[in-house]
């Protein structure tokens, strides 16, 4: 007959021994593909990981969470972030997660727009020899 503390560490070792597996797996796929997506990013798409990084919003998120197109002029980001804060003050029956992801979304393409603008003005401004 089996001796069931046996049994019980047996399962437990090879339990640990797939699940040690699978981690090492798992991180060298995901250093692999850092190492990837290191080799491939251009340096404008690097800076405009940080933005996404530093808000924790990327511009298509903020994008949908405003209902505007990518290109939206100043005044239909400004018009639709109104309505949504308005509609999400805690307040009224509003959802204070919903209003912040709402704010976080306009401060996020405020940020775009700004790093749009510079971008522009860094090519139009004229260079000195």
């Amino acid at each position: 007959m089996v001796n069931p503390a046996r049994l019980i560490t047996q399962i437990a070792i090879v339990g640990s021994q797939i699940l040690g597996r699978a981690f090492v797996d798992a991180y060298k796929q995901a250093a692999k593909n850092a190492a990837q997506n290191a080799a491939t990013q251009g340096t404008g798409r690097a800076a405009l990981d940080a933005t996404t990084r530093k808000t924790g919003i990327s511009v298509e998120e903020a994008t949908q969470i405003l209902n505007v197109d990518k290109d939206a002029s100043v005044e239909d980001i400004l018009k639709s972030y109104e309505h949504l804060f308005k509609q999400n003050d805690p307040k009224s029956g509003g959802s204070f997660y919903l209003q912040s992801k709402v704010f976080r979304a306009k401060e996020r393409l405020d940020m775009e727009l700004k790093r749009r603008v510079d971008a522009d003005a860094e090519k139009s401004a004229p260079s000195n020899p």
